[in-house]
């Protein structure tokens, strides 16, 4: 059963608190803005008979080489078996490669190959030209405004997860 998701952020007090039509308005903009801009995405997934769950993996992989199949999981918040067709799929179609752990050999350790690092590159483009033309409509106020809604959302716990992808380790 899922956890009603509570923030422990607390508003800025000089800021009015949004009422409910403003966040009805949030969560349908946040879902239509992310299907739209993942759709052209889809397009080339279909070619392949992939979905947007190996683009996930695909795009995380790329994000962190090496990675290990334990941190994908959590980062993905899936099943292991979920996962585990995945990457089933992405290594049948040659996107993907395992090593085991340096010093845990039991540990697998996941890297794109060339032809995956070439389709991860086609895949981010699109986004890449999605997003900038967003933000760049938007203004650069905006960009900082859209992170901080977003970072908001991910419950503190998780959010040196994504940290530790930008660079940002705590």
């Amino acid at each position: 059963m899922a956890v009603p998701f509570s923030s422990t952020v607390e508003p800025d007090s000089s800021a009015s608190l949004p009422n409910e039509d403003d966040v009805r308005r949030g969560v349908e903009l946040l879902y239509f803005g992310y299907t739209r801009l993942t759709r052209s995405v889809d397009d080339k997934l279909t070619d392949y008979g992939l979905g947007r769950a190996h683009h996930r993996a695909l795009y995380f992989i790329a994000r962190q080489p090496d990675l290990s199949v334990s941190d994908l999981l959590r980062i993905l918040a899936i099943t292991k078996q979920s996962l585990g067709r995945v990457l089933n799929d992405l290594s049948a179609h040659g996107l993907i490669e395992s090593r085991p752990g340096s010093t845990d050999r039991r540990q697998k350790l996941l890297s794109l190959t060339e032809k995956g690092v070439k389709f991860e590159a086609t895949l981010f483009d699109i986004l890449y030209k999605g997003m900038t033309s967003a933000y760049t409509s938007a203004g650069g106020g905006a960009v900082e405004g859209f992170w901080q809604v977003l970072e908001r959302l991910i419950p503190e716990a998780e959010r040196p997860m994504v940290e530790l992808l930008q660079g940002r380790a705590l």
